[in-house]
């Protein structure tokens, strides 16, 4: 194959392949030159029984295997990654965009799947050139037009090299779809095997109704006896149960709620169905069914439901379900089809709603937040669950509608949210947090059968409740709004906290708010460095802090470092004793390890729960958080003889350290601009997949911070434990910022009630910065348990964000 470029030799990316091709066996490895290769596509797929054969050597590495493009500028190839490198994946330090050097290549089949047998060529390692930067492939290939590159070879298919998977996963959660395998059109009324006679059979036979299904189930007939005509209801999101251990090639489920004029009941969509139908169905439609299965309910086989139901399994084959969506005109009155239920509630309605109700609302979008993700355990998997916070307005209550909403399924539509849109959340389910003993904060967020619809993302044409009363009462509200107030106000990314945590820590701790227990210093170092990209986790670590800083905002918008008021703190510490080992448990505080009084276990510290131990029974993890109270509470007898265990920690400059030192990008909030919305929303969002997606990674620089944010803080703090340093963030809770949600409770604006409710007091002026900095010698040896919410931005980067001190008293 001759070069794009017109040279007369190969490019270097085909000299290699032609090395392995050469060489004509797996084993062989081969290096790339001097000159870098870019990478252009990430693609992620689940592993399944051959990948212990293929990589022996990382069976427990991670359950997802990588397959990328990469070009140097002449040519393209698709190879796969070995999972060795799914670290770098994991922290976004290999991405997409990236610039890469030193890459090893081996050649190798398709691990027995005649589908990439001959064509499979493998990255073995690689280092990725931080020095260029995230847009290393932007600058180097801005003259080049990537999508018309020719492939070396062939061009690849569709499907995974590596694994007998149909489809490939999301980079960053298992709940979206993605690739041109999932068709967003139905597929043809009839399939290749199936005549024009035979359809028509299918379209004659009659229509049975769901209730004489049922009881046709359960007196003993498994056989179906006609077609189903019902109305969709409500879609879950996509389920993909896929694991290392199956070899299913399309592990993928979805439900639709249904229903006629009988009866209710669960359809399930299954493998492949999924990949052809899957986007193509929507609440409100009819649709007939017919070659399908009826077993028992999922409710009734779990105990869940009171009476015995059944539902319906849709599959790809033994038989191939037939699946046909009703036009409006063909739909009959004698099928007695349901209206779509709906329940939904106004802003002022919420407050007066009960804990977990189900309910579906309308709003102008506000704010929206950056996308993180938690990570959650199914049984042995762990998977992660993305979402974004989002702030709704309807006219008829001062606070906003918030939503803390994951995935739906619906990628196009949740990429695209943004400021001044309209949006309607369905089946949301409600959650309320009350502190003290009157004041509650509740927000909303997914139950499996969540939809969104948003204006300009093309949903609005199949949006099913735009004649309901209350949608037409929130568009004669915004008709009178003044569209020029809300956009001052629109806000987008940034870091975002809630429900508020409590104002004590023995609320805190009593309710099980952070990670299990306290934590040292270089465990949560050890915790922080195993953090995936965005994914965010909170920590209660024991800590004083040694320097404060104040930065504010310049009039162009950017952060103003320069001479920003500052306070050093010098700690008082007392002298070590003679020979002392600073690491050596002082002997009282061992006697919360052994037996004895139970005075004896008072007032001291619990250990740290490991991350392993979250299955100990609910009365041993209480007797831990118990104990800790106990000592964090404290008493005065022994405050004196426990002073030295707590400020005799190194603070040598070998110390370890952990956070960033200055703001990040993605941690400040910033003002939306209608103008750039789209640009913009891409600069907020996870990084992309694909190169044609990429946007210069110093974007969202280009947009201003949010006006209601007027500064921060940054503290140095350093754990009492071990002495690790860490650099912190501070942004306390002001009229007027996102963060604002005043609790009746008064308080000083000292350094002290300010850490210990995350903000200033609702019922006086806060304090000016600069008083602020200059009292901060209140906080000189001022022992404080930290709630730190950290979160992965990707490469090494862990923003810590302090969200309450409380200090510990005697």
């Amino acid at each position: 194959m001759a070069a794009a470029s017109g040279d007369s030799g190969c490019c270097s990316l085909e000299r290699c392949v032609n090395r392995l091709i050469a060489a004509g066996s797996p084993s062989v490895r081969t290096k790339s030159q001097a000159e870098p290769l870019y990478l252009l596509s990430l693609q992620r797929y689940g592993r399944d029984p051959d990948s212990s054969l293929l990589f022996p050597d990382s069976v427990s590495v991670s359950e997802s295997l990588f397959d990328a493009t990469v070009t140097e500028g002449h040519c393209r190839l698709r190879v796969s990654l070995d999972p060795s490198l799914n670290r770098l994946v994991h922290r976004n330090q290999l991405r997409c965009g990236s610039a890469l050097r030193s890459v090893v290549f081996s050649g190798g089949g398709g691990g027995g799947d005649p589908r990439t047998e001959g064509r499979t060529f493998h990255i073995c390692s690689l280092e990725v050139d931080s020095a260029s930067g995230g847009d290393a492939a932007l600058r180097a290939l801005s003259s080049v037009s990537v999508t018309s590159l020719p492939w070396l070879g062939s061009e690849p298919s569709l499907l995974p090299l590596r694994a007998r998977r149909s489809s490939y996963l999301p980079l960053w959660n298992n709940h979206d779809f993605t690739g041109e395998v999932w068709k967003d059109t139905p597929p043809c009324e009839h399939g290749e095997d199936e005549s024009e006679d035979e359809q028509q059979v299918e379209d004659s036979r009659p229509v049975v109704s769901l209730a004489a299904l049922r009881r046709h189930f359960l007196n003993g007939s498994r056989r179906p006896r006609g077609s189903l005509c019902v109305r969709i209801l409500h879609k879950s999101r996509l389920m993909y149960y896929g694991k290392a251990e199956q070899s299913s090639e399309c592990p993928y489920k979805a439900e639709l709620q249904v229903a006629d004029g009988s009866l209710s009941v669960s359809v399930v969509l299954w493998n492949t169905v999924c990949l052809d139908w899957y986007r193509c169905l929507q609440p409100g439609q009819v649709l007939r069914l017919s070659r399908y299965r009826v077993k028992e309910s999922y409710g009734s086989r779990s105990g869940q439901d009171t009476e015995p139901n059944i539902e319906i399994s849709l599959n790809s084959r033994n038989p191939a379900a037939k699946i046909s969506i009703v036009p409006k005109q063909h739909i009959s009155s004698e099928w007695s089809l349901p209206d779509l239920p709906h329940n939904f509630l106004c802003g002022q309605e919420l407050p007066n709603c009960p804990d977990r109700d189900i309910c579906d609302v309308i709003g102008v979008v506000t704010f929206v937040g950056r996308q993180e993700r938690i990570r959650r355990k199914d049984g042995q998997r762990t998977d992660f669950e993305e979402y974004r916070w989002l702030q709704l307005e309807d006219g008829t209550s001062e606070q906003p509608i918030t939503v803390k909403l994951f995935s739906t399924s619906q990628t196009d539509i949740q990429s695209r949210i943004q400021p001044m849109a309209l949006v309607v959340c369905t089946r949301l389910k409600l959650l309320r947090k009350t502190i003290g003993t009157t004041t509650s904060f509740e927000y909303l967020t997914n139950t499996l059968l969540t939809q969104v619809y948003c204006t300009g993302t093309g949903s609005h044409p199949v949006m099913p409740y735009r004649g309901l009363r209350p949608i037409r009462q929130f568009l004669q509200w915004l008709k009178q709004v003044d569209e020029a107030s809300i956009l001052d106000r629109a806000v987008m990314g940034g870091y975002f906290s809630y429900p508020p945590i409590s104002v004590s820590l023995q609320s805190f701790m009593n309710n099980r708010e952070g990670d299990a227990g306290l934590i040292s210093g270089r465990e949560m170092k050890l915790q922080c460095d195993r953090l995936h990209y965005r994914e965010r986790r909170r920590f209660a670590i024991q800590c004083t802090i040694t320097a404060a800083c104040y930065h504010n905002r310049e009039d162009s918008g950017r952060i103003r470092y320069s001479d920003p008021p500052s306070a050093q703190l010098s700690p008082r510490v007392p002298r070590q004793r003679e020979g002392c080992d600073i690491f050596k448990t002082p002997a009282k505080r061992k006697l919360l390890f052994t037996t004895g009084t139970p005075g004896s276990a008072r007032k001291r510290l619990a250990p740290p729960i490991p991350q392993s131990s979250t299955d100990v029974d609910a009365e041993n993890e209480f007797s831990l958080f118990d104990g800790a109270m106990e000592f964090l509470v404290g008493e005065d007898d022994d405050e004196d003889e426990d002073d030295e265990a707590f400020h005799i920690a190194p603070t040598s400059p070998m110390s370890s350290h952990l956070g960033i030192p200055s703001v990040a990008m993605e941690t400040l909030p910033r003002s939306f601009c209608y103008e750039r919305r789209h640009v913009q929303a891409a600069a907020m969002g996870m990084q992309t997949n694909s190169f044609h997606k990429l946007l210069p990674q110093r974007e969202l620089e280009t947009f201003s911070p949010a006006s209601c944010y007027t500064g921060y803080f940054t503290l140095t703090m350093r754990a009492l434990s071990d002495g690790v340093m860490l650099d912190v963030l501070f942004f306390p809770a002001t009229p007027g910022n996102l963060h604002w949600r005043p609790l009746p409770v008064t308080h000083d604006n000292t350094w002290e009630s300010v850490l210990s409710h995350g903000g200033f007091s609702p019922h006086a002026p806060p304090p000016t910065p600069v008083d602020l900095i200059a009292t901060a010698t209140q906080l000189t040896n001022q022992r404080l348990v930290c709630i730190l919410d950290a979160c992965a931005l990707g490469e090494d980067k862990v923003e810590l964000v302090l969200n309450r001190a409380f200090p510990l008293r005697s």
